[in-house]
């Protein structure tokens, strides 16, 4: 009964909102991962960004939005790419076939926590 629940509640929430779910996770794992490899704490980069730890830590655990422009300062400060947007695709034709090219990167931490449905569903309520 709990899962059939729980299914329902998630086919109710709108695709871009677990679409903005999954990339705001990977972002939030991205700077995660930056922070430890500099070893860098939350506390250091609010100093660096000039902001308040809460701040920081509210972006990072999805109480407040990240704005292009706060990406934008962190990627500055770290000295790293954070987000990527696709360059526009070519395509050139070769023998009678098109190969089509595309630029991007994309970062995505691999962990061995697993996030449950109940989780995503509470992360989505808290951000809503």
């Amino acid at each position: 009964m709990r899962n059939k629940l729980l299914q329902c509640l998630l086919e109710e929430i709108p695709q871009e909102s677990l679409i903005f779910a999954d990339k705001y996770a990977d972002l939030v794992l991205r700077i995660d991962e930056i922070l430890t490899q500099k070893g860098l704490s939350q506390r250091d980069l609010a100093k660096k960004l000039n902001k308040y730890p809460s701040e920081i830590s509210k972006w990072l655990n999805g109480e407040a939005n990240l704005t292009l422009k706060s990406i934008a300062k962190l990627e500055a400060e770290l000295g790293e790419t954070l987000l990527e947007v696709p360059r526009k695709s070519t395509q050139k034709q070769e023998q009678g076939y098109i190969r089509q090219e595309h630029t991007w990167v994309s970062y995505r931490k691999i962990t061995t926590t697993t996030i449950t449905d109940t989780d995503k569903l509470n992360w989505l309520q808290n951000v809503g």
